[in-house]
Formats: structure tokens, C-alpha cells, sequence
């Protein structure tokens, strides 16, 4: 029996993050809304093609397959179209396999109020607004950047990187950097190296994906041949001295992770380029730009992000 939703990592995904809708968008916003359902029903049967997001929620419905017994992981869909015109996305689903089961229709409304009733550790949308509703609101929350993606079916590997501050960490020290330098961020960090950050908005979710890490290492201990479906890294702006306080307060949460790049200035791109995540989460929209063939995903949150 799979656990229920209320002990399972919930995703929440838009339609327009997990597939490229931008052929149907067109219709819509040129043609209207009856165009719109007439092209949705003269193309029920056809897939759609891969969104950004798709590779990591491939991947990340795959980790039930290590714990069939469980099931730990689910993927919902909150969507705006309507309960009708939602059933191409629903029989794309099928086609590529992907076990998704829930969902609800919003018929052009925003789905970001939902997100709390499904559980949800995160929102993956392409909607501006309903990503900047949910932050404001205290959900946890993404706009997917519009890219080229690179899906290999032969890399079984979950590749997650995550920003720090302003992503797992709250923006308190980028207020520090903001109204003082460097100079003041580093020592301001460095007398609070032992004290550790209050979470950001996807704080849940690292905590508890890094949670199968922990079962990945049981698994190996019984089954040297075990191999791994999950790495996590942590891709950071911040350098010495201020690593400190961003290593002790991921121990503080009981989690750690396989890489951390800790770069000083050096452009994250040069980094994500080798790494190859399959989504990076970032509260810093500068530093998604000029980056080809990587989904990515900018988190709104907190003082960067102010106008």
C-alpha cells in the first residue's frame, strides 16, 4: 500500500512547466478562447512535446521504482486550463509514461492556492504571476525559464542543484551584503558562522529529497550494486570565510550533499555547464541568463527580487 499524500514529497506542477504548450499558447492568444478548446480537441491524440521541467520530473518519478514498497514521491498537476481541454495534457502523460495520477483544473484561474492541500514542496509553473502570488503567499515556488532542454533517456542519474541564499536559506544575509559590501557581508558571516540560517522557500524540499540519500546509502550497504539515482549540489555565489556558516547550517538540518561550489564571483554557467543538472533553482534571475540547454528555474523570493 503507497504512503498517503500527507507523508509523500509532493511536486505540484503546472502543465505549461512539464510540457511546451507554446503552440497551443499561440493559438490562444491569437485566436481566442473556442479556437483555443477546438485546437485542444482536434489534437487530443497528439503528444506534446517536452517542457523544462520534464527531465527532473522523469527522473524524480522514478525513485518510487528504488522504493516500490512506499511509493515516498508523487507529482500533481495544477493546471488553468479547463477540465476538457486538460485531457490532451492528461493522455501526453500517458504516452510518455509517467505516473501521475492527480490532478486538478482551474478553467484560466491560478492554481497557486491549492498548494498546501496537495502537500506540495514545490510549484513548478511558466506563469510569472502565479509564481509570484504563491512566494508572496509563503508557498514554495518557481518560474521555469524558457529553454532549449536535453533529455538523454540513457542518463538514469537525478542531477538537483540548488542556489543557497535566498533559495534553502532565508535572504538575510544578502540584506547584510545589500546595505553594507563584501567586506561587511564576510565578517558579518564569519561572527555568525555557528548560528544557523532560518529556511528559505525550498528549504522542505532539500531537506527531504536529501532524505534518500540517506536510504541510497542503506541500499548500498545491503547491495554493492546498488546504483544511485540522486546528486545534489549546492551552487553558491558565497567563498571563504562565509562557507562556514552556509556548511553548519545544512548540518543543523541533518542533511549534506554530494558537491558544493563555493565561487566567489566566478559565473555559475562555467560550473552548470559541467554539471549538467537536470533543474537548478535559483532567487537570482542574472545569474540564469546566457544559459543554453540546462532547465532552470528562478525562485522570487525576498530582496533580490525586490523592485
Amino acid at each position: 500500500m503507497s504512503y498517503p499524500i500527507e507523508k509523500k514529497l509532493v511536486i505540484a506542477i503546472a502543465s505549461s512547466a512539464l510540457f511546451d504548450l507554446s503552440e497551443s499558447d499561440k493559438v490562444f492568444k491569437e485566436q481566442g478562447e473556442e479556437a483555443y478548446r477546438k485546437f485542444q480537441e482536434d489534437h487530443i491524440d497528439v503528444k506534446l512535446d517536452k517542457g523544462v521541467a520534464f527531465p527532473f520530473i522523469r527522473r524524480f518519478l522514478a525513485l518510487n521504482k528504488a522504493f516500490p514498497e512506499q511509493e515516498p514521491v508523487e507529482v500533481v498537476l495544477l493546471s488553468r486550463n479547463s477540465p476538457e481541454t486538460g485531457m490532451r495534457v492528461f493522455r501526453s502523460i500517458k504516452t510518455y509514461g509517467l505516473d501521475i495520477s492527480r490532478a486538478a483544473f482551474f478553467s484560466g484561474k491560478s492554481p497557486y492556492e491549492y498548494i498546501p492541500a496537495f502537500n506540495a514542496s514545490l510549484f513548478l509553473s511558466a506563469n510569472t504571476i502565479d509564481v509570484h502570488n504563491a512566494i508572496k503567499a509563503g508557498y514554495p515556488a518557481g518560474k521555469v525559464i524558457d529553454t532549449r532542454i536535453n533529455d538523454d533517456d540513457n542518463d538514469s542519474l537525478l542531477r538537483l542543484a540548488f542556489d543557497f541564499d535566498g533559495v534553502i536559506a532565508d535572504d538575510a544575509a544578502e540584506k547584510v551584503f545589500k546595505s553594507t559590501n563584501i567586506e561587511g557581508f564576510q565578517e558579518s558571516e564569519t561572527q555568525l558562522s555557528l548560528i544557523p540560517h532560518n529556511p528559505g522557500p525550498l528549504q522542505d524540499l532539500f531537506t527531504k529529497i536529501s532524505h534518500f540519500q540517506k536510504l541510497e546509502t542503506l541500499r548500498m550497504e545491503e547491495d554493492p550494486g546498488y546504483q544511485r539515482m540522486l546528486k545534489i549540489s549546492i551552487v553558491t555565489a558565497r567563498n571563504a570565510p562565509s562557507h562556514e556558516r552556509m556548511i553548519n547550517t545544512i548540518k543543523s538540518w541533518g542533511v549534506s550533499v554530494d558537491e558544493a561550489f563555493f565561487l566567489g564571483g566566478i559565473e555559475k554557467k562555467r560550473i552548470l555547464e559541467i554539471l549538467k543538472p537536470h533543474i537548478y533553482f535559483d532567487d537570482q534571475a542574472i545569474h540564469l541568463e546566457h544559459i543554453d540547454k540546462i532547465p532552470l528555474v528562478h525562485i522570487p523570493f525576498g530582496i533580490a527580487n525586490l523592485k
